[in-house]
């Protein structure tokens, strides 16, 4: 097993229609207003960004995420990463129930030297970091959606 190579999966239903979840998913750069991990988002141009996220550990990472794919009739937005991870995450954007089902899948590599250090002992630590935030992001979402 390598212990520096994690998969995520998220699953936010959203009281919103999938347009709206969409719209507001594709526009990164206002990510740190709804989502407090994301700490900031620097455009270097129409496809690229630099991301740093900080969720209760005392660790920040900071990503190049560059745009892979951009198709809002499938509800998808995917980017590659670098940086402390190196990877791609991607959102896939349905409707479900009354509202909207947003998916988000990671597939990642540590590539920071202190995290690939701790990688056995850590891992159920950073594991635990990722689900409280994205447990944070879906209720800023959540309020950013209300807000629109």
């Amino acid at each position: 097993m390598d212990w520096n190579h994690h998969r995520f999966r998220s699953l936010w239903p959203l009281p919103a229609p999938p347009s709206a979840v969409y719209a507001e998913l594709e526009r990164i750069e206002d990510y740190p207003r709804w989502w407090p991990q994301v700490r900031a988002v620097t455009r270097l141009d129409d496809t690229t960004g630099v991301i740093v996220v900080r969720s209760w550990l005392p660790y920040g990472l900071t990503l190049t995420a560059r745009e892979a794919r951009r198709d809002p009739a499938a509800g998808v937005l995917q980017v590659t990463l670098s940086g402390d991870l190196e990877g791609w995450a991607r959102w896939t954007v349905t409707p479900g129930g009354p509202g909207t089902l947003a998916r988000y899948d990671q597939d990642v590599e540590v590539a920071k030297p202190l995290l690939r250090r701790l990688a056995v002992p850590g891992r159920p630590v950073l594991r635990a970091n990722h689900r409280l935030m994205m447990r944070g992001g879906r209720r800023g979402l959540l309020r950013r959606l209300a807000a629109v």
